[in-house]
C-alpha cells in the first residue's frame, strides 16, 4: 500500500529526535521531516555531546545497537585506538567494551549527517531554531525568530528537561556567581579556582560526572557530594546471569517489589552470582510493574525506594567506579547524607550548613556550589516555553506526580484526557506511561513503534508493557 507523503516536524535534535527523523526518513524518504534544533550539532544531546573523554557510557557497546547501518560496534571497528582502555577492561572483547560516551555522540552526529546531506524538497532536513509554542491555527510550531513550520504531525523529543535549582531557605544563591545551576553548560566551569573548594549538591551519577571532570582536568580544591541518603551509584559487574522473575508475578506495591528483588538477591549470591545479573533479569518488566501500580503506590516508590533503586540499576562502567573509588579514598571527594539548612557568605566564598542525616550539622565552605540533581522533571510548573505553551492550551498535562506528560501508546493527552491524533512526544517526556524511558534501548523500541503507527492509514498495533519484555534482560 502506498502510503500519501507527509510532512512531520520533530521538536529536539538530541538522540531521540535524530534517531526518529533518521528511522523515519527510511521509512518514508518522500516524506518531509524536518528536525528543529536550537545547536548546531544533531544526535548528540547533553548525554553524548556535553561530556570529556573521562566519561564513558553506562552500558556496554552491544546494548548501544539501534538498527542503524553500520552497526555501532562495526562503526567502532576502525577506531579502537580510541578504545584501548575500554578494550583492555573487556578482555579484547568490543561489544562487551563500555566505551566513551563521546564516541557514540560521534557515531550518530555522522549517521543524521550522513542523511541531511542530501539536500532535497522533501526528505530529512533540519532548522537551527527553538520551537516556543505551537501553532494557534493549524498543525505545526512557531520559532523564536518568528518562522511557522506546518506539519501534518508534531513529534516533541526535547529529551531531559534542565535541572532545577534544589528547593531551600536561601534561593538568593542561586542567582550569584557562586551557583552553578546546569553543569552541562558550555561555561558551567570558567572561572572556577582549580584550588577552591566545591559542594556538589546531589550523589548520583551527574556528580559522579562532574567529581570525575573536575579532577581529570586537574582541580585540586575539596569536593563535596550531599543528598538526603548519600548513597552514590553501583558499579557493573560481569559475570553469570539470572532468569527474569518479574513476568508472570507483578508486584502490587513498591514494599513487595523490594522484598521480590532481595529474595532474588540472596539466591543469586548463594550460587556466587553477582547481585547485578537480578536487577539486569528484572529491567525488561520495569514498564509492567509500573504500569500496574496506582499513583498512591508510584508515589510510595518515588519518596521511599527510587534513590535505591536507581543506583543499582543505573550503574557505572567499572573503569569508572575505580576512580570514583580513587577519589573518595584520596579525601579528593566526601558523600555525605544530610540535607542543606542555609548558606551565608563568607568572603569570597559561600559558606553552606548541612542538617546531617545522622544527626548534628556541619559548615562547609565552597567557592562554587554546583547543581547535580540530574534533569528536571515538575512538568507543571516549569516555564520553558513549548512546554508552558502546551500545558496553559490544554494540549498536554503533567501527570499528578510531576514527572512527564500523561501519554497514550505516544500520543500527548489534552486536559481532558483525550489522546491527540497528530501530537506525539518520545523519551523522557513520556515517563508517566513507562517510568523508565531515558535508556536507548527502551527509547528505540518506543521510536520503532511511533514509526510503525505513522506509516500506517489503519490502527496500528499500540505499544505495550509486553514490547519492553520483548526487549530482553539485560543492562
Amino acid at each position: 500500500m502506498i502510503i500519501q507523503e507527509k510532512s512531520v516536524v520533530v521538536v529536539g535534535g538530541g538522540f531521540s529526535g535524530a534517531l526518529f527523523g533518521l528511522k523515519l526518513h527510511r521509512a518514508h524518504p518522500n516524506w518531509r521531516i524536518v528536525i528543529v534544533e536550537p545547536k548546531k550539532k544533531l544526535g548528540r544531546g547533553v548525554a553524548y555531546g556535553a561530556c570529556g573523554s573521562q566519561h564513558l557510557l553506562n552500558v556496554p557497546v552491544s546494548r548501544m545497537e539501534i538498527g542503524l547501518t553500520p552497526g555501532f560496534a562495526k562503526w567502532l571497528e576502525p577506531r579502537r585506538n580510541e578504545m584501548a582502555e575500554a578494550l583492555v577492561e573487556s578482555g579484547l572483547d568490543l561489544p562487551s567494551a563500555y566505551a566513551p560516551r563521546r564516541l557514540f555522540g560521534d557515531y550518530m552526529e555522522e549517521r543524521i549527517g550522513e542523511a541531511l546531506a542530501a539536500k532535497t524538497r522533501t526528505g530529512l532536513t533540519a532548522v537551527r531554531g527553538e520551537a516556543v509554542r505551537l501553532l494557534s491555527q493549524g498543525r505545526g510550531v512557531l520559532l523564536t525568530d518568528g518562522r511557522e513550520i506546518r506539519a501534518d504531525f508534531v513529534v516533541l523529543a526535547m529529551g531531559n528537561l534542565p535541572p532545577r535549582p534544589p528547593s531551600g531557605p536561601d534561593n538568593w544563591l542561586y542567582d550569584t556567581g557562586y551557583f552553578v545551576p546546569d553543569p552541562w553548560a558550555a561555561d558551567a566551569f570558567d572561572d572556577i579556582d582549580p584550588d577552591e573548594p566545591v559542594l556538589l549538591i546531589g550523589a548520583g551519577l551527574t556528580m559522579v560526572d562532574i567529581a570525575l571532570r573536575l579532577a581529570d582536568e586537574g582541580h585540586r580544591g575539596k569536593m563535596l557530594a550531599v543528598s538526603r541518603r548519600g548513597l552514590n551509584p553501583r558499579t557493573h559487574k560481569g559475570g553469570g546471569a539470572w532468569v527474569p522473575f518479574l513476568h508472570d508475578k507483578i508486584p502490587a506495591s513498591p514494599l513487595a517489589l523490594a522484598k521480590i528483588v532481595r529474595a532474588e538477591i540472596e539466591k543469586a549470591e548463594a550460587q556466587n552470582i553477582p547481585w547485578q545479573r537480578v536487577f539486569d533479569a528484572a529491567r525488561p518488566a520495569v514498564a509492567s510493574v509500573w504500569n500496574n501500580w496506582d499513583d498512591k503506590s508510584r508515589r510510595q516508590f518515588l519518596r521511599h525506594l527510587r534513590v535505591r533503586w536507581d543506583i543499582h540499576r543505573h550503574r557505572m562502567a567499572p573503569r569508572i567506579g575505580e576512580e570514583l573509588d580513587s577519589l573518595l579514598k584520596n579525601g579528593k571527594l566526601e558523600i555525605v547524607a544530610g540535607r542543606l539548612a542555609g548558606f551565608q557568605e563568607a568572603g569570597n566564598q559561600v559558606e553552606a550548613t548541612l542538617k546531617l542525616r545522622g544527626g548534628g550539622s556541619r559548615v562547609f565552605k565552597a567557592g562554587q556550589v554546583v547543581n547535580c540533581t540530574g534533569p528536571g522533571n515538575d512538568f507543571d510548573k516549569i516555564a520553558i516555553p513549548l512546554v508552558a505553551d502546551l500545558r496553559e492550551r490544554g494540549l498536554a498535562r503533567a501527570d499528578s506526580l510531576g514527572v512527564g506528560f500523561e501519554t497514550e501508546d505516544c500520543a500527548v493527552l489534552d486536559a481532558n484526557g483525550r489522546p491527540s491524533s497528530w501530537l506525539f512526544a518520545l523519551g523522557p517526556l513520556t515517563r508517566p506511561a513507562w517510568w523508565e524511558i531515558t535508556a536507548v534501548p527502551e527509547i528505540n523500541i518506543q521510536i520503532d513503534r511511533l514509526v510503525a503507527q505513522l506509516s500506517s492509514d489503519t490502527p496500528a498495533p499500540r505499544l505495550t508493557t509486553a514490547d519492553f519484555l520483548g526487549m530482553g534482560e539485560g543492562i
